[in-house]
């Protein structure tokens, strides 16, 4: 049955190339998304599913039943773009002035889409139900996967899977790993409160810059000093503003930053021990100063043996040497929350490709991947779908 699947897909992929380029031409923003959901939405009704749309926001749920008895699988794929000019010499460049799928984020929903089309067809044979979780705003924080769980699109699902193309792997690669393999994302705003006046009567006043470099540089001594080595974690300052004259002790400083950790306890951590930092920073200096620390995604864990099940469906499809294991980094992605309520894992599918120009790396205004990944996508998705017990 798979193969027969397999070669179903190969014959929907033209199409997949056509809904990819389309949506490439027409990016929406995160929390901004209209035509794309209600693409998907029609698309998926037209194959006679039931769909639901609103989910969470903007997200789009469609169900699949299968003949056969057998477990609910989910699987997912994120439709918003970023802000960001796109500046390709394609025929499918975007349309919308400052705004681009800089990410994959076409990629996805078109192989899922794909991948919907070719298990329509062989519906009766299918052991349990699919449901396909087409997510909004997977770009900016609070993100969409978060509010779509709390909307129920996991109810009744045994298992859940997503996908990533990753331009870092060539085409036909796929990577995985279990465990921690993404961090939780915060970020924080620093407001410091001193008291402006001449640069040559200092001795007058209550410097915010010189108050602010301090803390940028007591800061670091959360991960150096007061986390377990061990345990990863991460403070960086993005952003330190204050004055604008060379005579001028300005009023106040701002700093802004984020501090991604992989485990709960260490999260915990960390933004107790900015907030305490800054308090006695602003204690000893006789300044006031305001700490805004806002909890953005949590961090990613794969299951260690749904992870182990995908990279098997790997190995048959594309050999023991194009798997990879991909270590894990400090960004951040709301897939986390899936996996949080229900056992699964996140992998990633090469798209890079240097014969037509996809090397540039995700959020580049040139960035681009090829597009037999979604191909490559679709067939582990439906694989996925046909040899879980």
């Amino acid at each position: 049955m798979l193969q027969k699947i397999y070669q179903q897909l190969e014959t929907i992929y033209p199409e997949m190339v056509e809904i990819r380029r389309d949506l490439h031409m027409h990016p929406e923003l995160s929390f901004q998304e209209k035509r794309t959901p209600a693409f998907i939405a029609e698309y998926l009704k037209k194959l006679g599913m039931e769909v639901k749309i609103g989910v969470g926001g903007n997200g789009v749920v469609g169900y699949l039943q299968g003949g056969k008895p057998g477990k609910t699988i989910a699987l997912r794929a994120d439709f918003d773009a970023l802000p960001i000019a796109d500046e390709k010499e394609v025929a499918y460049r975007s349309q919308v002035p400052g705004v681009m799928h800089a990410c994959g984020h076409d990629i996805h929903t078109a192989a899922l889409l794909g991948t919907a089309k070719a298990l329509s067809s062989v519906k009766d044979e299918i052991p349990g139900n699919v449901v396909f979780l087409h997510q909004h705003a997977e770009e900016l924080a609070p993100g969409g996967a978060k509010s779509m769980v709390e909307d129920g699109c996991l109810d009744g699902v045994d298992e859940v899977y997503g996908a990533h193309v990753e331009v870092n792997y060539p085409v036909g690669q796929v990577a995985v790993n279990d465990g921690y393999v993404q961090a939780a994302s915060d970020t924080f705003d620093i407001t410091i409160h001193g008291r402006g006046g001449h640069a040559a009567e200092p001795h007058w006043c209550i410097d915010p810059l010189v108050i602010g470099s301090h803390l940028v540089v007591d800061l670091q001594d959360i991960v150096s000093r007061r986390i377990d080595p061990l345990q990863p974690a991460l403070v960086t300052v993005g952003a330190f503003n204050s004055g604008d004259a060379y005579n001028v002790i300005p009023d106040k400083a701002y700093l802004k930053g984020t501090v991604r950790t992989y485990d709960k306890q260490v999260r915990i951590q960390a933004e107790n021990a900015l907030k305490m930092i800054a308090q006695k920073t602003a204690e000893k200096n006789g300044a006031v100063i305001e700490v805004t620390y806002t909890k953005g995604y949590i961090s990613l864990y794969n299951h260690p043996k749904e992870t182990e099940f995908i990279k098997n469906l790997a190995i048959d499809l594309v050999g023991r040497d194009k798997v990879m294991v991909k270590p894990p980094d400090m960004g951040g992605e709301d897939f986390a929350y899936y996996v949080d309520a229900r056992p699964g894992s996140f992998f990633w599918v090469g798209g890079g490709n240097p014969e037509i120009d996809a090397v540039f790396p995700h959020h580049h205004p040139k960035f681009d991947v090829d597009e037999k990944s979604m191909l490559l996508t679709a067939k582990l998705f439906a694989s996925a779908v046909f040899n879980s017990k």
